[in-house]
């Protein structure tokens, strides 16, 4: 069987007794804009006019997946699969986004694939350890400095780097260890982020973190992000001992999603988690 490694992630499985889910090969150049969805034929719908956007928006959005996978060849010559396959994904858009697209490519090789939606990393990688989860795209370095963390405790020094090659050196022996195989990195990269409204950025002439430090820090700015963001390395706790940025308070929305974005232009929060790879921001 060849399986793809597609963009964004670095794939994450449980090791089976008997054998190992090997990934190889990189997939690149997958991204498009929403014209070409609409290039090609859906199988999935019949009738158009009679769709709901509301009623039908989880076939909607798979149609959509579907759409995307065969315009980009993410299915083609896939063969050699079988059995049962769990794809996991986080409670956020983008680790919903990759987990359906694996789907959809495991199922063209031959799998028996579904998606598992899950929380976050505290309760989806012990899910992977025990074999509920199959496998599971994930970001390398969040996921190394969680294993670092629970192996080491939560004091531990870092040792994901900003150079994948490194830190996928420094993950693949954690991953080991809790019974885990880390698959070859995609080329594609995503990146947490953080960002302000325009007339924030423009009224403080912000560009950088390092000017959020030196002009908004303090108890009157508040971040925005997921539940677990003020103890992760690469989210509060990051700004704090990076940028020395702190907050007056942290208001719980999602990662890089509608409740950060519609927070920060409410005025519910100054700074959000974003993601590097989200077309709807732009560079202040």
């Amino acid at each position: 069987m060849r399986t793809r490694l597609l963009p964004g992630a670095t794939v994450i499985a449980r090791a089976p007794r008997a054998a190992r889910l090997v990934l190889a090969a990189v997939l690149a150049g997958a991204g498009g804009g929403c014209a070409d969805f609409v290039t090609v034929d859906n199988p999935n719908v019949v009738n158009e006019d009679g769709i709901d956007p509301v009623r039908d928006a989880d076939v909607l959005s798979r149609s959509a997946f579907q759409d995307f996978a065969t315009a980009n060849g993410l299915t083609t010559g896939l063969s050699g699969g079988s059995g049962k396959v769990v794809v996991g994904a986080a409670n956020f858009a983008e680790s919903e986004t990759l987990a359906e697209l694996y789907r959809i490519a495991l199922t063209a090789a031959g799998f028996q694939a579904s998606v598992l939606k899950s929380t976050n990393r505290e309760v989806y990688e012990p899910a992977i350890e025990k074999g509920d989860i199959s496998v599971f795209p994930e970001h390398a370095a969040t996921l190394t400095e969680f294993l670092n963390q629970k192996k080491n405790g939560k004091s531990a020094a870092a040792i994901a780097s900003g150079d994948i090659n490194t830190t996928i050196s420094k993950l693949t022996p954690l991953a080991t260890e809790y019974g885990l195989v880390v698959g070859k990195p995609s080329t594609a990269s995503d990146q947490n982020a953080f960002a302000v409204t325009k007339p924030v950025a423009d009224q403080y002439q912000l560009k950088t973190l390092s000017d959020f430090a030196a002009k908004c820090s303090g108890p009157a700015s508040v971040l925005a992000g997921p539940a677990e963001c003020p103890q992760r390395p690469f989210c509060q706790v990051g700004l704090n001992s990076t940028y020395k940025i702190t907050f007056g308070s942290f208001f719980q929305a999602d990662a890089g999603g509608p409740l950060s974005k519609t927070a920060l232009k409410t005025g519910k929060a100054t700074l959000g988690l974003v993601f590097s790879s989200d077309s709807s921001l732009t560079a202040a």
